[in-house]
């Protein structure tokens, strides 16, 4: 799922494109992407856009007369910028909002659509979009340690709950509790102050310099690799890797259709997190300890 960096970069370039041009037409793929009737879609067309920015994970396009599309790309989402005249956008496209200059278009990979445009008026309307977290970029660090702990979470949870922390999911959490040498398991509950202020220091460096990266590797292009595996991150996606700190393979747990890789000599002190599939499998033959896999 693109996260805060992610979003941040395609803001940018869809504002560059499209600030002051009218959305000359918006044309559907999918019925099922539309999640709202009212107002119609329709009444978008002919607007100037007035301002484009980022709600959590969300990215908002405001037009003229209080009109607003909130485009959420889940998990497969990807947006893209066609040159006047093309078509919809190829394989997978959902979606496609013509302007004067081009086309951004929706697409999303795979079968299952959770891919989404909501069309609201108004601020009130708008807001109710936002699930309410925290903007860790924005935020002081008592604010952000407050957050943290409203709710007993592991860090993990608490960093990826959009109604605590904006902007951050699976990959980057990852990067943020490897650079602030804290395990993703660890509770919010019993967070030192010491603790806290790293994570919040971690968080802060992470995504400032991922943005700066992902800036630098656009340039004036349109972001069209946008992945949650990057070659450069620490531990995210490089189970069996060196960690690029101590060397030590990354390790990682599966749940669901997540999984968290971390550090266990940097992070949880050599220990080795139980993964639940593997650790009922393996039973007494698990390692305990990052020391036993080398």
């Amino acid at each position: 799922m693109p996260e805060l960096p992610d979003i941040t970069l395609y803001a940018e370039h869809i504002e560059r494109r499209t600030l002051g041009e009218k959305l000359q037409r918006v044309r559907l793929n999918s019925p099922f992407v539309l999640r709202t009737a009212v107002p119609p879609i329709a009444e978008a067309e002919g607007r100037p856009v007035v301002a484009v920015r980022r709600i959590g994970k969300r990215i908002v396009l405001s037009l003229e007369g209080g009109l607003h599309l909130v485009i959420h790309l889940m998990i497969a989402g990807r947006l893209h910028w066609r040159e006047p005249g093309g078509k919809g956008g190829g394989r997978g496209w959902l979606a496609a909002f013509d302007f004067p200059r081009g086309s951004l278009t929706l697409t999303e990979a795979g079968t299952r659509r959770r891919a989404s445009i909501h069309v609201v008026a108004g601020d009130i309307a708008l807001a109710a979009m936002d699930p309410g977290g925290l903007e860790p970029l924005e935020a002081d660090l008592a604010a952000f340690s407050s957050r943290l702990k409203q709710e007993n979470h592991t860090l993990k949870r608490a960093l990826t709950d959009p109604k605590l922390i904006s902007g951050i999911g699976n990959a980057y959490s990852d990067e943020i509790l490897h650079r602030a040498r804290l395990s993703p398991f660890a509770m919010t509950g019993a967070l030192r102050a010491e603790e806290a202020a790293r994570l919040y220091d971690a968080a802060r460096q992470v995504l400032s310099e991922w943005i700066e990266r992902l800036r630098r590797e656009a340039a004036d292009r349109f972001p069209e690799h946008v992945t949650a595996f990057r070659a450069d991150f620490a531990v995210h996606g490089r189970f069996g890797k060196p960690c690029p700190v101590c060397g030590a393979p990354v390790q990682r747990i599966v749940y669901a259709e997540n999984e968290t890789n971390y550090c266990a000599r940097c992070q949880t002190e050599g220990r080795i997190l139980a993964d639940r599939a593997l650790s009922r499998l393996l039973k007494a033959s698990w390692p305990k300890s990052i020391d036993e896999t080398e």
